[in-house]
């Protein structure tokens, strides 16, 4: 049997701002979502049109999520059959900075390229030693 915990007696700290806005952005795919919007608006296919990597799924979650941290708004069209457009909000603006010097560090560096660990024919490198 271990010793019982005891409380602190310290007021924990307060939480970093750089943890908090680095939250905003969490989520596979969020900073590349806000990239297309920060030209104009966008509806769900033509985001899905800019990032042709990004599976449907997986941009409607990231595009409800920043919804909610209020990176992006919603906003219902008129038509048949309904659509909604997507656009930055003033948060959402406000982080374009810090996402563009990201991209300026990332035409900086060298060329690489993530290699495999699977050989051509589908087999693990182990299987094919």
């Amino acid at each position: 049997m271990g010793l019982p915990l005891r409380k602190s007696k310290v007021e924990p700290p307060p939480s970093c701002p750089l943890t908090k806005s680095m939250a905003l952005l969490r989520g596979a795919w969020a900073p590349n979502v806000i990239w297309a919007l920060s030209g104009e608006p966008r509806r769900f296919g033509e985001l899905r049109h800019d990032i042709p990597q990004i599976s449907a799924r997986v941009l409607s979650a990231r595009v409800r999520e920043l919804e909610i941290r209020g990176l992006v708004s919603r906003h219902l069209l008129d038509t048949s059959p309904p659509s909604a457009e997507y656009a930055l909000t003033e948060l959402g603006r406000e982080i374009m900075p810090a996402i563009k010097a990201l991209v300026a560090v990332g035409h900086k560096l060298p060329e690489f390229s993530v290699k495999s660990r699977r050989t051509p024919a589908g087999g693990s490198k182990r299987a094919a030693k």
